[in-house]
């Protein structure tokens, strides 16, 4: 549950981010994608979404972006919000700040986003209080952990069945890694939560 539903404690230490949305009169929920994007899984999950006429929100590697700009193009041509995931996948604790700003920056001339997420939802506090200066800082409210090998598609589902609920920031991973979790576990998890009564939306660019 630590991982699936960061506790309050870590949700405290920073306080710039956005960990989840407050809503009185809907029920929605907020899908996530990090680490693409890369053709062998991006397309599909446009294609599932456009099925289910959701729109959701991409954290792109810029990287990636690099080697794939058609990508991000389509991302947005289909409604999608796009954020920014870093350059290279850096994780914030394991690099200095200098660096790391850098980086996003570097990503930020490809991505041109006001979005922002940290890879593995870890960062100094230092560079959380510089990232805010720029971005919307967007953690999550539910880890699917799609990316697990130590994890099947139903468990995966019942990450979602169990800890989504109103206003949820959900992540799922549109990577090679996650792909044998995420291509069975995501369309099951969209009907359920549909089911439940849910709505759809991106996160807001503003």
């Amino acid at each position: 549950m630590l991982i699936e539903r960061p506790p309050l404690l870590y949700r405290l230490l920073f306080p710039e981010a956005i960990w989840r949305f407050k809503h009185r009169n809907r029920r929605v929920v907020y899908l996530t994608f990090d680490d693409g994007p890369i053709p062998e899984q991006t397309p599909w999950v446009l294609d599932l979404l456009d099925r289910y006429g959701i729109r959701a929100t991409f954290f792109m590697v810029g990287d990636n972006v690099r080697r794939h700009p058609e990508l991000l193009e389509e991302v947005r041509r289909r409604g999608h919000s796009v954020g920014n995931h870093t350059m290279h996948h850096l994780q914030g604790m394991k690099v200095t700040s200098r660096r790391y700003m850098r980086d996003i920056t570097e990503a930020d001339a490809l991505i041109d986003t006001t979005l922002f997420r940290p890879p593995h939802g870890i960062m100094r506090w230092a560079q959380a209080k510089a990232i805010k200066d720029h971005y919307n800082i967007i953690m999550y409210d539910l880890v699917t952990r799609d990316y697990s090998r130590k994890l099947n598609p139903e468990q995966v589902l019942n990450n979602v069945k169990r800890f989504a609920r109103n206003g949820s920031i959900i992540v799922f991973h549109d990577s090679i890694k996650a792909a044998p979790n995420m291509r069975v576990a995501l369309p099951k998890a969209i009907e359920w939560l549909l089911s439940q009564g849910y709505e759809f939306e991106p996160l807001p660019m503003q």
